[in-house]
Formats: structure tokens, C-alpha cells, sequence
């Protein structure tokens, strides 16, 4: 029953352009991202209203007797310090732009693009998001599975948030172009417990930030930037 119904809404999808009666395609995509790994700096506005506020509150604190917070004597036997260095917030793989490590950009979310061949140019190499075109799967979440998978190989380090798309935009067919139009469907997916991953059926690819990527889409990049929150 799930699978008809979904038959049916992806039949019902039919261009109204004059006599053209051939169904518009549906593509799944997969936002694949890496959340960040270390916390983000602070904005400056809000460490100054931080501040205002500590200060704030130490004038009408409570005032604890001097013997009382005096902790050189309350060191027992056996008790010792831990003494670490942080790791640094900036990577090798910052400082030489190397744009397929994960091992970049610590504190904002990283998106994977992949170069090559995609549904709307297939003869022309373009920058894209992991995508399938709709065929006979169960669901649209399956589709986008499948999708990721042909990319990765396998699964186990990822997390598809939901089962319904993060967004959907509608491409329209041009002029020249042979085919119709079809719908895109973005569905969102996270990196789980892994820093590297073995990116395969494509020339090339780039783990980017959000900024990044509105770059490598300039005119679906408003779209974009409503879609993905960073």
C-alpha cells in the first residue's frame, strides 16, 4: 500500500506543456554532512555581553568565609593534577587547504560535492551532490540511500535525519533540451564515528563549508542558503 501510493504521487507528476504527456523525473540528493568537532569561537558581542554579565553578578554574590575557599589544606593523600595541552584548532589540513580532508575547518560543518557526470548534463562534467534518479524504490529515503551508497561503498557511518526531504527545488527544461523538466528532492544525512571515507564513482571531490559551497552553485546559491542551516 505504501509503495502504491507513492507510485501514484510520482506518476501524477506529469508536465501540463502543451500535449507533452512524459512524466517528469524525480532525483534524490543527499546532503551529506560532517557536523563540527570543536565548539565554535565565541562572537566577540557575545563574549563582551558574557563578561558584563559575570561582573554583574559577582557585586551582589553571596561572600564565603576566606577559610572556607581556602583549599591549600584540602588536598588529601593520593589526590594529583592532570596537566594536558589542548590540541590545536587549526590543521594541517587547513593550513594547506586540502579540501578532501575531513580534518578541516574543526568548528563549522563540512558538505560533501562530488565532480562528474549528473542528471542535467550528462556531457559535461559539473560539481553536484551524491543523486539518483528515482526508479522503482520503496520510498524517496531509499533512493537517497542507494544514492550515498554508490558513493561510499556502505552505510555504517551514517545517519539520515527523517525520512521526508529537507527541501525540493524544480528545474525547468530549457529550449534545447530534449527532455523535460524534473524535481530534485534533498535529503539530509551526518558523518557518524569516522574521519575518513573512500569517495569513489566520481573524477573528483571537496568537503567544503557553507560558504564554500554557495560558491560552486551561484544560481541556485539563495535557494541554498535558505535550505542549509549552518
Amino acid at each position: 500500500m505504501r509503495r502504491s501510493l507513492f507510485t501514484s504521487l510520482a506518476l501524477s507528476l506529469v508536465t501540463k506543456r502543451g500535449l507533452c504527456t512524459k512524466p517528469e523525473k524525480i532525483v534524490a540528493s543527499v546532503l551529506f554532512e560532517r557536523l563540527p568537532v570543536v565548539i565554535p569561537k565565541i562572537d566577540p558581542v557575545v563574549y563582551a555581553f558574557t563578561e558584563f554579565s559575570f561582573r554583574w553578578r559577582q557585586q551582589f554574590r553571596r561572600r564565603y568565609p576566606d577559610e572556607f575557599l581556602d583549599k591549600s589544606n584540602s588536598s588529601g593523600k593520593g589526590d594529583y593534577q592532570i596537566e594536558y595541552e589542548p590540541a590545536p584548532r587549526i590543521t594541517e589540513a587547513d593550513k594547506t587547504n586540502d579540501k578532501k580532508s575531513l580534518q578541516r575547518a574543526l568548528d563549522s560543518k563540512l558538505y560533501l560535492l562530488l565532480y562528474g557526470k549528473a542528471y542535467g548534463s550528462p556531457s559535461v562534467p559539473v560539481w553536484h551532490f551524491p543523486e539518483k534518479v528515482y526508479e522503482s524504490e520503496e520510498t524517496l529515503r531509499k533512493c537517497a540511500e542507494s544514492a550515498l551508497q554508490s558513493v561510499l561503498g556502505e552505510l555504517s557511518h551514517t545517519y539520515f535525519a527523517g525520512n521526508a526531504p529537507m527541501g525540493h527545488m524544480v528545474i525547468q527544461p530549457t529550449d534545447n533540451a530534449q527532455d523535460s523538466g524534473y524535481k530534485r528532492f534533498f535529503f539530509k544525512s551526518q558523518v557518524t564515528a569516522t574521519n575518513e571515507f573512500k569517495i569513489g564513482k566520481c573524477e573528483d571531490f571537496v568537503w567544503v563549508t557553507k560558504d564554500e559551497l554557495l560558491g560552486y552553485f551561484p544560481e541556485q546559491a539563495e535557494y541554498l542558503n535558505k535550505m542549509i542551516i549552518s
